[in-house]
């Protein structure tokens, strides 16, 4: 027993994932906390001053939640239909909001009634902003009209007919308090410029377009629709600098980061990507439970709050360094303690010893050594062991295998052991990286309990999942080694074949070996 070798643990490494410096960053979220809202959460907006709140469109009400409450402290519900949209002022003191009926309303964050109402479409208003001075409203609407209004007196003071279809998105500058942006569903996105009542820029993005965003310095424009976010260069007369397809369903909202260094797109396929404004590449990506439609971010990316379908708010908060605790200071040996003997030169009578630093086995090993193989077992089936490191649950299970005495580890458990083996099956049976040897686990499982279902109505249910894992697996194995076949086939009739030998006469009756090119 003294020569026991303890158990190889082996690396899997996650195929396909490579961890860059955006990856730590946008990992570095907590827990998701899911919020239920009345409907459909259409438009989220950070509030651009301390404290940070921001505002949730949803339904006939908009909620203003603080960065880490989970209940609104205020609600905005003077609508007689369903709100859109709502924004912020810069000084984050306003909120303006469009709804069904073709309304504007201005909200004071510290009341409840509204304070202006602006009156003039005719059809559901589903984009709103203030101009950069402040003082004056931009909103588009389902009629195909832009109009600006005038806060202080409540009055229209221009309205853009130029759009053919509805008016859907829009953003005004932040640096200039004339111009303003807007996105349709003719395809076009319009820059309009209130000195000359007319429209001074139009590109054509090709699809319906859900959301424009306007960099802060103004010379670079970004539209989503379809599938497709475009980067247009507004210096250049809006000549078009990328065109990305990174989404496989509809990108219906955008949203920078404080830096302005990323960019993010979200969409009905469920995800949100992060591109690089230099390289305008794919740096991370977050997968949701629905579709998207509104997405923001806080200060400093501190939140990050995402609006889906099926009326969830989604809420990510960054973890908060820890502060190391200042333990005092101990007195450590003096300098000379260290060097001592450092010079010491060998003489010829002296004997070198050297004692190799003492091993100690793990828990499992010792089980192992002990030949306890049933409780070497349970302790990397521990819950903590096979969410943190699934790799030594998988290397003691392909030891065991190895061995011979997988089966009889597996035999004789109750109901909450099983319970364990069939969570952890049923939690990592299709990743690649694991599946030849949780496949077998799982064949031998089956084998074992499959007389006694029937018995527990908890383990019924996740034997029969894993069942039905293991079978699919399978079916993707067949269908694997069946595609490989097919191409193996097809490389083989392309390749080309260096020559075919034939055998021609020649003059003197004698047989000579030729080659034909093919």
């Amino acid at each position: 027993m003294a020569g026991y070798k303890p158990v190889a643990i082996q690396t899997y490494p996650i195929l396909g994932e490579k961890i860059t410096q955006d990856t730590l960053y946008w990992n570095n979220y907590k827990t998701p906390v899911q919020i239920k809202e009345f409907g459909a959460v259409s438009k989220v907006d950070f509030s651009p001053q301390p404290p940070y709140n921001y505002a949730v469109t949803a339904s006939s009400r908009i909620h203003i939640y603080g960065r880490y409450s989970q209940e609104p402290i205020k609600t905005f519900s003077r609508f007689k239909d369903t709100a859109y949209c709502a924004t912020f002022r810069q000084d984050g003191r306003l909120l303006v909001a469009g709804s069904e009926d073709g309304g504007v309303q201005l909200f004071d964050i510290s009341g409840r009634a509204p304070l202006r109402q602006f009156e003039g479409h005719t059809k559901a208003v589903h984009t709103v902003d203030f101009t950069a001075d402040k003082y004056h409203v931009v909103s588009g609407a389902d009629d195909y009209t832009v109009k600006l209004w005038d806060i202080p007196n409540s009055k229209e003071i221009l309205t853009f007919k130029e759009h053919s279809d509805y008016v859907r998105c829009g953003c005004a500058s932040k640096l200039n308090p004339d111009l303003f942006i807007t996105g349709s569903y003719d395809h076009t996105v319009k820059m309009f410029d209130a000195r000359t009542n007319t429209s001074v820029l139009s590109v054509e993005h090709g699809q319906p377009v859900e959301s424009v965003l306007l960099f802060p310095s103004g010379g670079l424009l970004v539209s989503a629709g379809g599938r497709y976010v475009k980067v247009w260069d507004m210096l250049k007369g809006g000549q078009l600098l990328v065109s990305l397809k990174n989404h496989h369903k509809t990108v219906t909202c955008l949203c920078l980061s404080s830096s302005g260094q990323r960019l993010l797109s979200g969409s009905l396929d469920r995800k949100v990507k992060v591109y690089s404004t230099t390289s305008y590449k794919v740096v991370h990506s977050f997968d949701y439970a629905a579709s998207i439609l509104s997405l923001a971010l806080a200060h400093e990316d501190e939140t990050i709050v995402v609006g889906m379908t099926n009326g969830i708010l989604s809420v990510k908060h960054r973890k908060s360094e820890a502060k190391k605790e200042s333990l005092p200071r101990r007195r450590r040996p003096a300098y000379r303690t260290f060097i001592k003997g450092k010079n010491y030169m060998k003489q010829r009578d002296d004997i070198l010893i050297n004692r190799p630093a003492k091993k100690h086995l793990e828990l499992y090993d010792r089980d192992l050594k002990h030949f306890r193989i049933s409780k070497a077992l349970d302790r990397v089936l521990d819950p903590t062991c096979t969410i943190k490191t699934p790799e030594i649950t998988v290397s003691i299970i392909k030891e065991l295998n190895r061995r011979g005495v997988l089966a009889n580890a597996l035999a004789g458990r109750d109901e909450k052991e099983i319970s364990h083996v069939l969570n952890f099956l049923i939690r990592h049976l299709s990743q690649p990286r694991f599946a030849p040897v949780l496949i077998n686990a799982a064949e031998i499982i089956i084998d074992i309990y499959l007389p006694v279902i029937g018995q527990s109505p908890v383990v019924d249910k996740k034997f029969l999942l894993l069942q039905g894992l293991v079978e699919k697996e399978i079916d993707y194995q067949r269908e694997l080694l069946e595609t490989l076949g097919m191409m193996d086939m097809l490389f083989a009739t392309m390749r080309r074949k260096e020559g075919t030998s034939v055998l021609e006469h020649t003059s003197d009756g004698f047989p000579e070996n030729k080659k034909i090119e093919s």
